[in-house]
């Protein structure tokens, strides 16, 4: 995996880049949709390459390893030919799925003991077990394996973690170098930055992060219940360190503006639930504004849903239609709902890299960060 950086924005940390892949180019900044288990939810391949636009989406390595299972992904060439994505793949290392089981799981130094949510079989995540998964999965970008801290968190807690955390990538790191992926191609390895919210961690990660020279680094620990402008904060901090050659990429964020504030700080690649988690529950995110398309208001609007947007989705269906949908519980609503914020998701990051290639890129998030985030 290669990096180009293409453009600075003279009054920000913003920058334009392509990410080369095996499974070719990623523009940046970039929003990569969560493909948890091999899919985007409700989102066929077909949209996603043609209305939504995606240029890389992501796979969960705990999902996958439970559900198809190894054997069913290496059977079938990988996570590409499994699903049909014929574009870059990027796969979480099951860290935060893990995280989440608190009630479920046992975090030691060999690794993380946990029991299955599908059917409470237990079974073991090391650092070495999460590359060999990841290898046989096939994505061209994958996570080293972490623990996420949850915040709020003591300092003592959150410094052992990081400790055990830069120990755990070590292991990746030898593990990753010292084998070869399955299918043909080359597989990238980015490292993630841990540290809570205290700045004394999040620069002795960030520096360990960096020490690695891997080809991309990741920031994590991040939205997980902190106010926004701690993550800016930490954002910020950790941007300033990581080698400005190299992408990086923010883990789990976040709303419109989450993104927008970020790409300012340095950012290059995102990924969060919101758009298609949000989608089905009848939340748009459009051009001019947030839309609850179930409220009464939107029954007799026969406008599209944003014609600004463009696309066939969100210019062929009206608003009152989709919320007859989602009243009468028709599974199109919540599809064509996930289609339409993927979308927005992907055009505001589009616009983004041209008003930072055009040097314009601090006074357009300005206005565009309010305008996004108006409940209409």
């Amino acid at each position: 995996m290669t990096f180009d950086l293409v453009a600075h924005d003279p009054q920000t940390k913003a920058r334009a880049g392509v990410v080369h892949t095996a499974h070719g180019a990623i523009e940046t900044p970039i929003f990569m949709p969560v493909g948890t288990a091999g899919t985007v939810k409700a989102v066929q391949q077909r949209d996603l390459t043609h209305d939504v636009q995606a240029q890389i989406i992501l796979g969960n390595t705990y999902h996958l390893y439970l559900r198809p299972g190894l054997d069913v992904l290496r059977a079938a060439g990988g996570l590409h030919k499994f699903n049909g994505w014929d574009r870059p793949i990027l796969t979480d290392s099951g860290g935060y799925q893990v995280y989440s089981l608190s009630g479920t799981r046992k975090i030691k130094e060999e690794g993380v003991k946990f029991r299955s949510h599908i059917d409470g079989s237990s079974h073991l995540f090391s650092p070495e077990g999460v590359m060999d998964i990841q290898r046989t999965i096939g994505a061209d970008i994958i996570m080293a394996f972490d623990e996420c801290t949850p915040w709020p968190c003591e300092y003592d807690y959150a410094s052992r973690s990081l400790d055990m955390t830069h120990r755990w990538l070590k292991r990746c790191i030898q593990r990753f170098d010292s084998t070869e992926g399955h299918y043909g191609y080359a597989q990238t390895l980015f490292p993630i930055v841990q540290g809570s919210t205290f700045k004394d961690l999040r620069v002795k990660s960030a520096e360990f992060v960096a020490e690695q020279g891997r080809e991309g680094n990741a920031i994590g620990g991040l939205s997980v219940g902190e106010p926004a402008e701690q993550m800016y904060e930490m954002t910020e901090l950790v941007c300033d360190i990581l080698p400005k050659d190299k992408p990086r990429y923010l883990m789990g964020v976040g709303t419109p503006a989450n993104i927008l504030e970020n790409i300012a700080l340095g950012v290059d690649m995102f990924d969060c639930v919101m758009p298609t988690r949000n989608a089905r529950n009848g939340m748009l995110f459009t051009t001019q504004g947030i839309i609850n398309i179930t409220n009464k208001k939107w029954q007799l609007d026969f406008e599209p849903i944003d014609a600004t947007l463009g696309g066939y989705v969100s210019t062929f269906y009206s608003r009152s239609y989709v919320r007859h949908l989602f009243q009468s519980q028709e599974m199109l609503g919540p599809q064509i709902a996930s289609i339409h914020n993927l979308s927005f998701y992907l055009w505001l990051v589009k616009q983004a890299r041209e008003q930072i290639v055009a040097g314009t890129f601090r006074e357009w998030k300005e206005k565009m960060v309010k305008q996004v985030m108006t409940r209409l």
